[in-house]
């Protein structure tokens, strides 16, 4: 059994280099690789495109990247909680895709499963699908959508082994498990980190052979996005 554990995430970032693609995990801040962002950070790497469902917020999550400027380039699908993503959009500082939610999964898990592009109704007729490829399928419309092409993979889970199984746990279960192994590069940060054997082989929802580097992280936040509460009676 191949061993893909690291001592740190110090060791994890290894080859991170300026100008590279990055997919994130996480859904809002659920789930998020909180460890790895914040390495990302003190590298001070630049020039950066990357792959993830939302921005973070200003002061968390990819919102710390954009602060420094790290970032020149998002492809998204929810990014409305950052007041600075959307000044450094609208000031032309920063390069915006925004996709369809259920296209940016499914473009990850094609470069995960190995295919080229994937076909989806999503956009047709609008300026999502100007200069693509359409073509009709039993009357239906559908546009060509290329699978996402990344550097390095940062994921988080609950659990994982020295082997690089994956165990998810709640509303982390988003869109992590689709960019695992839809880079070059795949690294899986964890809560818990067992040896070989330690998890219930029913119950991983990503094998090992997706996953190149895996590490334990240190503190997990966890923050609420928007935090609601009732008005005391």
């Amino acid at each position: 059994m191949i061993n893909k554990k690291v001592a740190n995430v110090h060791v994890a970032l290894q080859g991170i280099s300026n100008n590279m693609t990055l997919m994130i995990g996480g859904f809002g801040l659920s789930g998020i690789p909180e460890n790895a962002i914040a390495k990302l950070v003190k590298l001070g790497v630049s020039e950066l495109t990357c792959i993830s469902n939302n921005a973070g917020v200003d002061d968390f999550g990819l919102g710390l990247l954009l602060q420094n400027k790290q970032i020149k380039k998002m492809i998204s699908s929810y990014v409305g909680e950052n007041d600075e993503f959307e000044r450094q959009m609208l000031s032309g500082e920063l390069e915006v895709e925004l996709i369809p939610q259920g296209t940016l999964a499914e473009r990850c898990r094609a470069a995960q499963a190995g295919f080229p592009a994937i076909y989806t109704p999503a956009g047709f007729g609008t300026e999502v699908a100007i200069g693509k490829e359409t073509r009709e399928f039993d009357g239906k419309m559908y546009v060509l959508e290329h699978a996402f092409k990344a550097d390095f993979s940062f994921v988080k889970a609950w659990k994982g082994d020295e082997a690089g199984n994956l165990i998810f746990k709640g509303t982390a279960r988003n869109f992590n498990p689709n960019m695992c192994g839809a880079a070059t590069i795949t690294v899986a940060e964890v809560e818990e980190l067992l040896p070989v054997g330690s998890l219930d082989p029913n119950q991983i929802h990503i094998p090992g052979i997706f996953v190149q580097r895996i590490f334990q992280g240190e503190v997990y936040e966890k923050r609420i996005e928007q935090r609601t509460v009732r008005q005391k009676v």
